[in-house]
């Protein structure tokens, strides 16, 4: 891993293959290294970048205020890149989103995979989900915890373990744990993003969602492929929320003939 660090904060970073930029933003339960599988068939054309963002994986947690937007900002300017194409999972979905309204210039096209919505009405599941979080949590049990998220964004609702590739849950054990770690850190300092105004996204935008996601997911999914202009929505039949993990040789199809149009 490569490291940013300044005045402002450590991000750490690293850069696969040659040809025009392309940045992928993890979820907020993984680091950069869900993206692995995906990235050799993205480095055959792209220049892929892939970053932790503060407080996940090898970027230290805020110590003071920050924005998600101006580090994306920070490390593009460090590599000398004006513009990129940027493709977020999950919270990294909502960074892109973010950055994409902040700074429009600067994205050529955008690739949401189960981003969340600002003020959604949770249901019932995902409420009892939080709470078992805060629970555990609460009574100093880390374990439990990562039990809850590994259930949640990784096995999913509609499918038991035996369901889900070995070595998985392994893989994301860490980087969710340094998440619950550091997530009151964040939560604290991060200043959050611009107005939702996503109507006014003008470049090529993919939509993607994992058909054994929560339904909450699914339906911000749609939301978002019908409320941003000329937006793409493509469905992925065999993955929960985190699909660069269940599918990745479809979603490096998926992403690459998308990239090439774009």
């Amino acid at each position: 891993m490569l490291m940013l660090a300044d005045d402002l904060g450590h991000l750490s970073y690293t850069v696969t293959g040659e040809g025009s930029p392309v940045v992928l933003v993890h979820a907020g339960v993984a680091d950069h290294t869900m993206w692995d599988a995906v990235v050799p068939a993205l480095a055959e054309r792209y220049t892929v970048i892939r970053y932790d963002l503060r407080g996940f994986g090898e970027s230290a947690p805020p110590a003071g205020p920050f924005s998600e937007t101006d580090d994306l900002c920070r490390l593009l300017d460090h590599l000398g890149h004006e513009s990129v194409r940027l493709i977020g999972a999950s919270w990294g979905g909502r960074v892109a989103v973010n950055f994409a309204l902040a700074h429009p210039g600067r994205v050529r096209s955008l690739t949401l995979l189960a981003p969340p919505w600002p003020g959604y009405d949770w249901s019932a599941d995902m409420v009892a989900y939080d709470e078992a979080e805060t629970a555990a949590l609460a009574a100093g049990d880390l374990d439990a915890a990562v039990r809850v998220n590994l259930d949640m964004w990784l096995r999913g609702p509609g499918r038991g373990w035996e369901d889900v590739a070995p070595g998985l849950a392994d893989r994301l054990r860490i980087p969710v744990r340094t998440s619950l770690v550091n997530q009151d850190a964040v939560g604290e300092h991060s200043q959050g993003g611009p107005a939702d105004d996503i109507a006014s996204i003008a470049v090529p935008t993919l939509v993607g969602i994992g058909l054994l996601d929560v339904p909450d997911f699914q339906e911000i999914a749609r939301r978002y492929a019908a409320r941003i202009p000329g937006a793409t929505l493509v469905e992925f039949p065999d993955a929960a929320h985190l699909i660069a993990l269940d599918a990745p040789a479809e979603l490096g199809a998926v992403l690459k003939s998308f990239l090439a149009d774009s």
